[in-house]
C-alpha cells in the first residue's frame, strides 16, 4: 500500500475532565452513524480541569447535527492524515524532511497496527499543510530500512 495522505477536518471540543466525558461527548455522532477513524482525548495542558476531545470524520447531516449537540465544531487547525505501510526509519524520514522544508509540526499523533501505519499531523498553517503533503509523499517513498 502506498502512503496516501490528506487534509482532514477534525471536530473538536473542551469539556470538564471527568469520567464519562469521552463517551458522552461521542455518543451523539456515533448514535447518529458516525464511522470515526480517529478520536483523540487529552487533558488540556493549561488547565488540568478541561479536557480537549477531537474526532474525525464528522459528515452528513444528521452526524453533523448530533456532533453539534455534542459540543463538537469543526477544529480551525489544519491537519492531514497520513496512513500506509510501516518499515523502520519511515517515521524518522518523514519527520527530517518536513523539518528541512522548514515547516513546523503543531502536533503529531501516530500508532501502528500489524503492519499498517496512521498519523494526523497538525500545522500552523493551511499552507503549511498543503506544502507538507507531497514532501510526506516523497520522504515515504524515499525510506529504506
Amino acid at each position: 500500500m502506498a502512503v496516501t495522505v490528506k487534509k482532514v477536518s477534525l471536530w473538536r471540543t473542551e469539556v470538564e475532565n471527568k469520567p464519562g466525558a469521552l463517551a458522552r461527548t461521542i455518543e451523539p455522532p456515533a448514535k447518529a452513524g458516525a464511522d470515526f477513524k480517529i478520536i483523540m482525548g487529552y487533558r488540556h495542558a493549561a488547565a488540568s480541569e478541561k479536557a480537549v476531545i477531537e474526532v474525525f470524520p464528522i459528515t452528513g447531516k444528521k452526524v453533523v447535527a448530533a456532533a453539534g449537540v455534542a459540543g463538537l465544531t469543526a477544529a480551525a487547525i489544519p491537519a492531514l492524515l497520513v496512513e500506509g505501510d510501516n518499515r523502520p526509519v519511515l517515521a524518522c524520514s518523514v519527520a527530517q524532511a518536513i523539518a528541512d522544508a522548514g515547516i513546523n509540526i503543531a502536533f503529531l499523533v501516530a500508532q501502528v497496527v500489524a503492519r499498517k501505519f496512521a498519523a494526523v499531523v497538525g500545522f500552523e498553517t493551511d499552507e503549511d499543510a498543503t506544502r507538507a503533503m507531497p514532501i510526506i509523499q516523497k520522504a515515504a517513498r524515499g525510506s529504506k530500512a
